[in-house]
């Protein structure tokens, strides 16, 4: 595919990604929220130096029913995703890659399944606590500077104590 500089691309709803619908905001049937995941895919070679490595840019474009941790509502999360891959056959051809190219190890029989490489690259990009973009503007960010308040004004803690000790 490299050589010949193959492209594919398309379309996918991502709750038919068995390993990515586990991470996913539940749904009803029909729902409109159900996400979406728009990929290109290019196979190609890259110079480098005197010689070149295969390489593989992935475009993706998705929408991920997330449920917000702050409001517990489903929203959807909007994701744009470049990645040059850089394919090698041995670990150790992964020093030979640029510094900015992922390396992606080859199967022994060069077989790759793309849309596990696209699910792959979307499980690593939905966030660990996901919070709707909307969410954030209900949060008080003022907070009272600690000791603000005079220590004659805050109510001492041991006062009661001190009062049965004096009886």
């Amino acid at each position: 595919m490299a050589a010949a500089q193959r492209s594919f691309e398309g379309e996918f709803p991502v709750r038919k990604m068995a390993r990515l619908a586990g991470l996913l905001a539940p749904s009803d049937e029909g729902d409109a929220d159900a996400g979406y995941c728009r990929f290109r895919l290019s196979f190609g070679r890259e110079p480098l130096g005197n010689t070149s490595y295969p390489q593989l840019s992935m475009q993706v474009e998705a929408a991920l029913p997330l449920v917000c941790q702050r409001t517990l509502e489903t929203f959807l999360l909007p994701l744009t995703i470049e990645q040059r891959l850089g394919l090698i056959r041995h670990e150790s051809e992964e020093a030979g890659l640029p510094p900015e190219v992922e390396p992606l190890l080859v199967p022994e029989d060069g077989q790759l399944r793309l849309l596990d490489l696209v699910e792959d690259e979307l499980i690593l990009a939905v966030p660990v606590v996901p919070m709707s973009p909307g969410g954030v503007d209900d949060i008080e960010t003022e907070w009272p500077a600690e000791g603000s308040e005079s220590a004659d004004e805050r109510p001492n803690p041991f006062a009661e104590l001190a009062k049965l000790k004096q009886r």
